[in-house]
């Protein structure tokens, strides 16, 4: 038996446990917004307009390289928009796309229910590393 959601079927009608070719664009879709840098990135634009520079000190833990590659991404699939302004340095300005804005209002919801969740999550965790730990001592002796 195959694990899958009979009700999720990308908007045609599929047999339970079969993946139609229509869900591989969304598939790809939400590898790019689902993404940990992705989601940082537009959750940091959604507050306005950024220069690499700043988003690079906004994020923590992100690689120059990571940055770019990601940035690069979303103006890709539309959800950032990237503006040159030809100074000495050149100045280079991020923004969200209309699109972009329309991802936030998921994205923060997610973001809320993580918080919200935080602790049951938590202790889910703790349980559940409790439970392995005295399982492992019991085989291992």
């Amino acid at each position: 038996m195959k694990p899958a959601h009979p009700d999720v079927t990308c908007g045609q009608a599929v047999a339970p446990f079969e993946v139609s070719d229509a869900c591989r664009p969304v598939n790809a879709i939400l590898s790019r917004i689902g993404d940990k840098w992705s989601v940082l990135v537009v959750s940091y634009l959604g507050n306005g307009t950024m220069r690499f520079s700043e988003l690079r000190r906004a994020i923590d833990g992100i690689s120059q390289k990571m940055l770019t590659t990601t940035l690069r991404g979303l103006e890709r699939d539309g959800y950032v928009t990237r503006a040159v302004t030809p100074t000495i340095p050149p100045r280079v300005d991020y923004a969200l796309t209309d699109l972009g804005r329309e991802l936030l209002v998921p994205l923060r919801a997610l973001g809320e229910w993580a918080v919200a969740n935080r602790e049951r999550v938590e202790a889910a965790q703790a349980r559940f590393d409790a439970e392995n730990v005295e399982a492992s001592r019991i085989r291992f002796g």
